[in-house]
């Protein structure tokens, strides 16, 4: 299944439009899973306020297919919990041959407490060339991301 990427502006978050990748044109998409009117494109499309959500519990992957190899230099991730207190964990991984092996950028893990704790946003400044694939693993009882940016 091949999807189309867009860049996204996360809500609350401040875009620097200048720099960021075009999904749309520069890679696919492929997920595990996504609700119903909460597929990964609302969590990478500008403008979207609800994001994805997991259509299953367990470990979620969301993985990017760059058409051509990338040089990255940021990777911006918001995600989003307004209901359920809960504990988050994803790994950021990246490839230079074609998903065949996977290095890891990030492992991060943090609680959502809402009201009081419902969003965290994650900005990372890396120097990695020759991308042709990154993925995304999630590790909750009911995932939600909220959007993403890379340049």
């Amino acid at each position: 299944m091949r999807k189309r990427l867009f860049t996204p502006t996360p809500q609350g978050v401040q875009p620097h439009e200048e720099g960021w990748l075009d999904l749309d044109r520069a890679a696919s998409v492929e997920v595990t899973s996504e609700e119903k009117d909460y597929g990964i494109e609302s969590a990478l499309v500008s403008g979207e306020a609800h994001g994805w959500r997991a259509a299953s519990r367990g470990t979620q992957t969301i993985r990017l297919l760059f058409d051509q190899p990338q040089k990255l230099r940021r990777i911006l991730l918001v995600f989003e919990e307004t209901a359920t207190p809960r504990t988050q964990e994803f790994v950021l991984r990246w490839s230079a041959d074609d998903g065949h092996s996977f290095r890891e950028i990030v492992r991060q893990q943090w609680n959502f407490s809402p009201p009081n704790t419902t969003r965290e946003i994650e900005e990372y400044h890396v120097q990695l060339s020759d991308v042709t694939s990154s993925r995304t693993g999630h590790r909750a009882g009911h995932q939600s991301w909220n959007g993403s940016r890379i340049a």
